[in-house]
């Protein structure tokens, strides 16, 4: 009898008890990637209590065997150089195969990289527990939280153990890493391929909204549309109340004014929207246009408004020369392609009140190119502003 006592461990519990603990425990080790080494850690969105920041680093070390250090670092060189050369596990540079089964290989081909460890992983913890034990022994963590889930759990254990030390190399480096940059939806354009991935949402604590976070990878929150939603976010405003977190930047939300006169507010509201106004653009002139062009019949691709609203430096040089044949042959996809290219340099420049002018010139341009989309399109930038304080 004490034999199998011990074969089946200390904790009875029915098949559902075994999965929920599972579940709990992978869902534990997800939270403390996204609330400690990437949203605290590796971009400073959000600053934990102290309290909470060494449970997760502890935790991390004990179910996983992650060091802070090497994280960041690694995270930090992805952003770095993200979907180029010099991106440690990006499909676009090795190829979503290699990312989505040999993810875990390439992140520790970055965290053994001593040059991205000392270039990106600075203001990481180095305290006497971080150089004596996380860092010094790095699975011993996963050795004894094996050996503890054995005694609770007995023979069902090395099911549990298994399922829980794949998860982060499925879910993290291969599911995000590799379908995070390959397949999804784009809520945003910019130079990174990152999608964001529907439904994992109660999986992998809201990492799946890749794309938005590549967008404001300095954010707290990552969810950005109504239908979306960010497991990590719920407990950040848990602790938030309860006073263990503290959230220091959010991406921006478009507000909007009653109609106004062009002026320097307005370029500044137009900067820190740029991205929800470049996702409008694509919503509400290229896509509508490309649509009337169809409805009468002229010679477009389905493909077109992809290759208008594609960031050009994720065009590979047939999609390139594919687009300028479609400039060329359709005026009014090159207007729109233009006024969008105009529209991308002004918020940039430095002089406030070139900007302005600028501005107003786009704008009036606009309302006279005789393309309905384009008009409304200009009509609606004096309503920006920046958001009430």
């Amino acid at each position: 009898m004490f034999d199998l006592q011990l074969l089946y461990g200390l904790v009875d519990l029915p098949w559902w008890g075994y999965a929920l603990v599972t579940y709990g425990l992978i869902q534990l080790m997800f939270l403390g990637i996204t609330l400690y080494l990437h949203r605290d850690q590796s971009h400073g969105g959000l600053e934990l209590h102290p309290v909470l920041r060494h449970f997760f680093r502890f935790w991390l070390w004990f179910c996983s065997g992650t060091i802070t250090k090497e994280w960041v670092a690694v995270h930090r060189r992805h952003h770095a150089y993200a979907d180029q050369p010099g991106d440690p596990h990006s499909p676009v540079v090795f190829g979503l195969k290699k990312v989505l089964l040999e993810g875990y290989e390439l992140y520790v081909a970055g965290a053994r990289n001593q040059e991205i460890l000392d270039n990106y992983g600075r203001g990481t913890p180095d305290d006497w527990i971080e150089r004596n034990l996380y860092t010094r022994f790095p699975k011993t963590g996963i050795v004894i939280f094996s050996l503890i889930q054995l005694a609770l759990f007995g023979i069902y254990a090395i099911l549990m153990v298994t399922i829980q030390l794949a998860a982060q190399p499925f879910f993290a480096a291969g599911v995000i890493n590799g379908l995070g940059h390959h397949t999804g939806y784009r809520s945003f354009e910019m130079p990174s391929a990152a999608t964001n991935i529907i439904p994992w949402g109660l999986f992998i604590a809201g990492e799946e909204l890749h794309n938005n976070h590549h967008a404001f990878p300095w954010s707290a929150r990552f969810s950005l549309q109504r239908w979306e939603f960010d497991m990590g976010w719920l407990f950040i405003c848990i602790f938030r109340a309860l006073g263990l977190a503290k959230v220091k930047r959010v991406a921006p939300r478009p507000h909007f004014a009653p109609k106004k006169t062009l002026d320097t507010e307005t370029v500044q509201a137009l900067f820190t929207n740029r991205m929800h106004v470049l996702r409008d653009y694509a919503r509400r002139v290229v896509r509508p246009v490309c649509r009337e062009l169809a409805k009468r019949h002229e010679a477009i691709p389905d493909s077109a408004s992809k290759l208008l609203i594609r960031h050009p430096a994720l065009l590979a040089e047939q999609a390139h020369r594919a687009l300028r044949e479609l400039l060329e042959r359709h005026k009014e996809l090159r207007t729109i392609h233009e006024f969008r290219e105009r529209l991308t340099q002004l918020w940039n420049d430095s002089d406030q009140a070139r900007a302005v002018q600028q501005l107003r010139e786009w704008c009036a341009q606009a309302e006279a190119s005789g393309i309905r989309a384009l008009r409304e399109f200009a009509s609606s930038l004096p309503r920006y502003s920046r958001a009430p304080a």
